[in-house]
């Protein structure tokens, strides 16, 4: 019993020793955001990515969702997260991607000069984490998660697939806001409401975002389009006669939008067009007026009036005879309300109709429709069928086949 209990105290102290323990992180105001990347959901079949940030403090959360994790793409995400909060924090700490960290000498990592020159922009640093320990960064880890589970279709959380990126950009605002308006199990306060306190420690904002990342600048014409590399890609129509920043990333090309006051933005993604070939979207102009209306007959004189009274075939002769250019309508029509008077207003109107769909605006031919349905029962054109053929007879295919010695010739005798 001694022996087996000396072995129990032993394997204790060996999982001891082997045990990470742990200082309490004491979080200051203004100080720390993390922020890190999870795999979102699909939608028509591609891969998107949730960038989720999180201020140590106060608990605040920013998730966007995006396409891609390159440099712009994060610079327009770290431009909207610190214009959410109201300010920039004096760290910013990540993990060690390309994005960030370019190498790692004698266990040193080598930070990324563009992503340096971006920090310096917004008046922050940015720090890394240690390589292969997640746990150095585990707020964002944690927010990922969160994110994660509740943002992406699964069976436990009965969320239905997202139809566009529009519709997973409008969830992740409402998980934003529920997230930060719910009284966090640490702190015991809405991270909302530490926020506004935080928000005094924070440093102020530049006037513009970082723009030198998110490539050439193009005027949006009034066609909502941009010209790059002699293609014209469209964009929203919100943006006409404004500036928009394109850049090329593998065979596609990204439009970033940058308000006066407001976050950059990503607000077109096309494939690499060819040039004469414009690529274009039609989710960014406005919906297509309806011109049915165009076509319906609308009276401007009593004359006119009294045509169209007789019914909808009027109006369809009258849309099918101007487009044929057919002469003498108005006398044609004075002819058709005349005949009202001695047939039924019905029977003018189906005989109109009946022109107008068999393309018969001859001077006589609403008469000859008019004789033919007072005389057949069915007024209906006749129609080929399983039933009934159009063809009038055989008799024309009888010499088919046949070659000329094969015919009798002809003799006057035959005559007598």
């Amino acid at each position: 019993m001694g022996y087996r209990l000396a072995s129990v105290v032993l394997n204790v102290f060996d999982l001891a020793g082997r045990r990470r323990v742990y200082r309490p992180w004491v979080t200051e105001p203004g100080l720390w955001l993390q922020y890190d990347f999870g795999d979102g959901p699909v939608i028509k079949g591609r891969k998107t990515t949730l960038f989720c940030a999180w201020l140590a403090w106060s608990r605040f959360r920013v998730v966007i969702p995006i396409w891609d994790k390159t440099l712009p793409t994060v610079t327009a995400c770290l431009d909207t997260t610190f214009r959410r909060i109201g300010g920039v924090p004096a760290y910013v700490l990540t993990d060690n991607e390309k994005t960030v960290t370019t190498d790692h000498i004698a266990g040193i990592a080598v930070r990324n000069p563009d992503v340096v020159e971006v920090a310096r922009h917004y008046g922050t640093t940015i720090r890394t984490c240690v390589p292969a320990d997640p746990e150095t960064k585990g707020g964002s880890e944690s927010t990922v998660k969160i994110a994660k589970g509740d943002l992406v279709p699964k069976d436990v959380n009965l969320r239905e697939h997202y139809q566009t990126f529009g519709e997973l950009e409008a969830a992740c605002r409402q998980f934003g806001e529920e997230v930060n308006s719910r009284v966090h199990t640490a702190t015991r306060r809405k991270p909302v409401e530490r926020l506004a306190e935080e928000q005094q420690r924070l440093h102020p904002l530049p006037k513009s975002p970082f723009t030198a990342a998110f490539g050439t600048t193009r005027r949006v014409a009034w066609d909502s389009t941009i010209s790059v590399e002699a293609v014209r890609y469209s964009v929203p129509h919100q943006l006409i006669d404004t500036r928009v920043w394109a850049r090329f990333h593998g065979d596609e090309l990204i439009v970033t939008a940058v308000d006066e006051h407001g976050p950059a933005r990503e607000v077109a993604r096309h494939q690499r067009g060819q040039p004469g070939s414009p690529v274009l979207d039609d989710t960014h102009y406005p919906p297509r007026q309806d011109k049915t209306g165009d076509r319906v007959p609308r009276a401007t004189s009593a004359d006119e009036a009294a045509f169209l009274a007789l019914g909808p075939g009027a109006a369809s002769w009258l849309v099918e005879a101007a487009a044929a250019g057919v002469r003498r309508i108005k006398a044609k029509m004075a002819e058709a309300v005349a005949l009202a008077k001695l047939h039924s207003a019905p029977d003018v109107d189906r005989a109109l109709g009946t022109a107008a769909v068999t393309g018969r605006f001859a001077d006589a031919d609403l008469l000859s429709i008019l004789d033919y349905q007072a005389s057949h029962e069915h007024t209906e054109p006749t129609r080929r069928s399983e039933d009934h053929s159009l063809q009038p007879g055989t008799g024309a295919w009888s010499s088919f086949g046949r070659t000329t010695t094969d015919i009798p010739e002809f003799d006057e005798s035959d005559l007598t």
